[in-house]
C-alpha cells in the first residue's frame, strides 16, 4: 500500500520589521546597517527607514558583553554606517542630477512633497555647507536633500565636501552616544524600547520646530500682504 508523501513543513517568513531598528539588528548585523542607511540617504523611497535609532541602537549593543546576544563590535558598526551614508548621500546627489525633476514632477508622496519643499527651504536659508551637515539630523529631509541638491545644480565638489562631513558627525555622533549610554548604564539593554523611543522622539523635535517656523514665516507673509 502506497503512503501518501508527507506534507511539506510550512515555510516561516523572515520576521523582520523595517521600522524597528533592533528587529533590522537581530536579523541582519552590521552589513544591515550599511544597506538601511544607503536607502535612507541615497534613495526616495527609503525615507521611511530608522537611521537615528538605528545607529544608536547599535551603538548600545557594542557597548554590552562580547558574549552577550546581539552583541556588535564598534569599529565595524561605525565603518559600515559611514560607508551606507556617504555612499548613500552620493548615489542620491546623482540621481537626481539625471533623473530627479522627472520623479519629482511625477511622485505622489505626500512626505516626499512636503521634505522636498523643507529642503529646498534649508538651502536656501542656510546656504549649502550647512544645509548639507545639518539635513544629516532631520529625519525625511536628510533623504530628499541630497537627489535635491543634484536637481539644483549644486557644484558636485562642494557637496561632496560637505556631505562627507555631515555624515561623518552624523554616523559616529549618534553611534558613539549610543555606546557611552551603554557603557555608562549597566543593563541599558533591559530599557531598550523607551530608550529608542525616546531617540526617535528627539530626532523628529528639530523637523517640528523648522515646520513650525515654517508657518509662523507663511503666516506673517499673509498678513503682509494688502
Amino acid at each position: 500500500m502506497l503512503l501518501p508523501p508527507a506534507a511539506a513543513p510550512p515555510l516561516t517568513p523572515l520576521a523582520v520589521n523595517v521600522l524597528d531598528a533592533h528587529s533590522l539588528l537581530a536579523t541582519f548585523g552590521t552589513l544591515g546597517i550599511a544597506v538601511v542607511l544607503f536607502a535612507e540617504t541615497g534613495l526616495l523611497v527609503g525615507f521611511f527607514l530608522p537611521g537615528d535609532s538605528l545607529l544608536f541602537t547599535a551603538g548600545l549593543l557594542c557597548a554590552g558583553s562580547a558574549s552577550a546576544p546581539g552583541h556588535l563590535s564598534l569599529p565595524w558598526v561605525l565603518l559600515a554606517a559611514a560607508t551606507g551614508a556617504l555612499a548613500g548621500a552620493q548615489t542620491g546627489y546623482l540621481l537626481g542630477r539625471r533623473a530627479g525633476p522627472a520623479f519629482l514632477a511625477r511622485t505622489r508622496s505626500r512626505k516626499i512633497a512636503e521634505g522636498t519643499a523643507r529642503a529646498g527651504e534649508i538651502l536656501h536659508r542656510y546656504g549649502y555647507a550647512k544645509a548639507i551637515v545639518l539635513a544629516r539630523f532631520l529625519p525625511l529631509v536628510r533623504t530628499v536633500l541630497n537627489p535635491l541638491a543634484g536637481v539644483l545644480g549644486v557644484p558636485a565638489r562642494a557637496f561632496t565636501l560637505w556631505q562627507v562631513l555631515g555624515g561623518l558627525l552624523w554616523t559616529v555622533g549618534v553611534t558613539l552616544a549610543g555606546y557611552a549610554l551603554g557603557a555608562s548604564v549597566p543593563n541599558v539593554d533591559r530599557y531598550l524600547l523607551p530608550v529608542i523611543a525616546a531617540v526617535v522622539a528627539l530626532s523628529l523635535v528639530p523637523v517640528a520646530l523648522e515646520v513650525r517656523r515654517a508657518r509662523r514665516s507663511r503666516r506673517a507673509g499673509e498678513e503682509v500682504r494688502p
